[in-house]
Parts: structure tokens; sequence; C-alpha cells
């Protein structure tokens, strides 16, 4: 009997901080969640790309990607998530197919907005070194 590998998905997202600090946040219309707006990585892109193309469908934002900020696992899903703090090149905030809502909020908004599993990610994009974290969906899981 052959044990099966398991498989993960890997999604890209990416945390656009403007001038003042601001965050560019998105409503999933899938299921009405606050995030940074992000996706699941195409076979043929690099994960730069994949950011940019993601923040740009979903908020019609260009974006020049800066860094990478935290890497994420959802325990439940197997998504793992690339995480980069990412600054305007062009364009103006707009909904899409897929957002019910894109707007700039200030940090202090971002927990009341989000789901803890991904509150975390914009905080952060904000710090110096890259995080490393899982969580289940909502809440972080302790590393420990």
């Amino acid at each position: 009997m052959t044990k099966e590998t398991p498989s993960h998905s890997v999604s890209v997202a990416g945390v656009v901080i403007d001038a003042d600090g601001r965050v560019l946040v998105i409503q999933r219309r899938d299921n009405g969640q606050w995030e940074a707006p992000g996706g699941i990585l195409e076979l043929d892109e690099t994960l730069e790309q994949g950011v940019q193309r993601e923040v740009k469908e979903e908020t019609g934002i260009q974006v020049t990607v800066n860094g990478l900020t935290g890497v994420y696992k959802n325990m439940n899903r197997g998504i793992v998530a690339l995480v980069y703090r990412c600054s305007i090149a062009a364009g103006h905030p707009r909904t899409s197919s897929e957002t019910t809502s894109v707007r700039w909020v200030d940090r202090d908004q971002i927990d009341i907005l989000m789901s803890p599993a991904y509150a975390i990610r914009v905080h952060d994009a904000f710090n110096t070194t890259a995080a490393s974290r899982a969580h289940d969906g909502v809440n972080i899981i302790d590393a420990s």
C-alpha cells in the first residue's frame, strides 16, 4: 500500500501601504471577509507576478512588490500563503467580480475588520523581518 503525498496550494497576497501608512483592504464577494488582496498563484508566474496580478484583479491598483513579509500556513486547508509588502505604482481602487468593497484603512482598524489569521499578516508587513506562522483559517496556532 502506497501512502499518498499530501498536496498544498500556494497563494500570494499584497499588503499595499500608502504614503500615509494606510492599508488597502478588500471585502471578498464569496464570503464577506476582509483581507489583503490575494489569491492562488498560477503555475506560469513568479511569486511577485502573482502578487501584482492578484492585487490588480481585485482592486484595480498596480503595485510594486517591495519584499516578503511573511509565510502562513492554513493547517486545515493545506494552503501556504506568501505575503508581500507593496507600494502603489498606478491606479485607483475599485471593486471587481471578486470584491464587494475596496478601501484604505488605518492600522488600528485592521483587528476590527479582519479575523486574527488575516490581521496578523497586515501587522507583520510593518515589521523588518519576515514572519512564519500557522493558523486554522481564523486563529493563529501557537508555534510551541
